[in-house]
């Protein structure tokens, strides 16, 4: 079997403005690079579990959760709260008030600009808090890394909406390790809001406190530091990956190791194409909750596309796509689950995007591992290949 195109599994090159797949048939080493753009600069977590900050155009290898990392791709998000560090800046207190002592601990940046947040026992509300301007029906997430400052753990609630009904998360329980804890709700009332941190009723706390971030989304993303004014992370892609001679268009398989950053229902591919929606075999995560799909299309026409229900998106599945006219599979983490007979004709592959080929679609999440064959792979092969 010929693996014609490699990327990742540990072993990532990426430079401005590109990220490195390569073909090393016959121990002759010949680059693949995706074409790379993000036109800001981001974060990721870097070998050493720190958070780094990534220059424009450069792609993000993130190594939060596992020791051989991942390409991280997400969509554009900003940070709301124009004080994600200094938070002795632009922050108030209300209710109880809440005592902030700035830079004094090491964050998980590595540098000294963690604060501490001492919150007092009340019977009655206290918050630390920005307004921040909501919008009636939208969703919003609040984020922060927190740890405990007394070797115990310590309660706190993360809240939005404030002002109108206000809306508070459960309990949050800091320990003695850095977390980063969220908090999604829906905005009851249109305005400048109360946003932050909310005590936990007839219960002190005192927390090391980092990172700060508010924006407008379902979900959290990866953390973007504000220093007096909001901050945008613009959307990134990486496509346009290989060539007609490392992909085959009669039969072959295409493989990935990856997640979604969330289960937001928006479709994400990963697709071997002809620069366009014309000729492609695609493996993704669907529309529907808890979905994979595959399809090939060939000559403009869909000879078939399914939906493939698994346990969760938003943790790493193997994935593997066997395509062959009137003998297509889709094998998940070692199990064949489904199989096609229709037949088609595809031509033209010479790409590979982490889109639908056409640019749209994109594919925001988490890749470990992405392989091509130009040949159609055994049963036992594939079942080893997802495994």
């Amino acid at each position: 079997m010929a693996n014609t195109f490699k990327f990742g599994n540990g072993n990532w090159a990426v430079k401005d403005g590109y990220a490195l797949a390569y073909n090393d048939e016959n121990n002759n080493f010949k680059p693949l690079p995706f074409d790379f753009t993000r036109a800001s600069s981001a974060t990721r977590v870097n070998k050493q579990g720190l958070i780094e900050t990534v220059p424009s155009g450069k792609p993000r290898i993130d190594f939060t959760d596992n020791t051989d990392g991942h390409l991280l791709l997400e969509p554009s998000r900003t940070n709301q709260f124009t004080y994600s560090e200094s938070l002795n800046s632009g922050w108030v207190t209300g209710g109880a008030t809440m005592t902030l002592t700035a830079s004094q601990f090491v964050s998980p940046d590595g540098s000294q600009n963690a604060s501490r947040l001492q919150i007092p026992s009340s019977g009655s509300a206290s918050v630390f808090a920005q307004l921040e301007s909501h919008s009636s029906g939208t969703q919003y997430t609040i984020s922060m890394y927190a740890k405990s400052n007394t070797g115990t753990n310590q309660s706190f609630r993360l809240y939005g909406d404030y002002g109108a009904s206000g809306n508070i998360s459960s309990d949050f329980t800091a320990t003695n390790e850095w977390q980063r804890f969220t908090y999604t709700f829906t905005a009851s009332a249109s305005g400048s809001r109360g946003t932050g941190i909310y005590n936990t009723l007839n219960e002190a706390a005192d927390l090391q406190i980092y990172g700060i971030q508010f924006e407008s989304g379902s979900y959290a993303t990866s953390y973007i530091p504000t220093e007096g004014s909001s901050v945008t992370r613009v959307a990134e892609t990486a496509n346009g990956a290989g060539n007609s001679t490392v992909f085959n268009d009669g039969e072959g398989v295409l493989y990935a190791e990856f997640s979604g950053v969330s289960s937001d229902l928006s479709s994400k591919r990963i697709t071997l194409n002809d620069g366009s929606s014309s000729n492609r075999v695609s493996i993704g995560i669907h529309s529907v909750s808890s979905q994979l799909f595959y399809f090939v299309s060939g000559g403009g026409s869909v000879p078939f596309t399914q939906a493939i229900t698994i346990s969760n998106t938003e943790q790493f599945n193997k994935i593997a796509i066997l395509y062959k006219s009137g003998d297509t599979a889709l094998w998940v983490n070692g199990v064949e689950v489904d199989t096609k007979t229709n037949t088609f004709t595809i031509s033209g592959l010479n790409e590979l995007a982490l889109t639908d080929g056409g640019g749209s679609n994109v594919f925001y999440g988490k890749v470990k591992d992405l392989k091509v064959y130009d040949t159609a792979l055994t049963d036992t092969e594939l079942q080893n290949l997802t495994s």
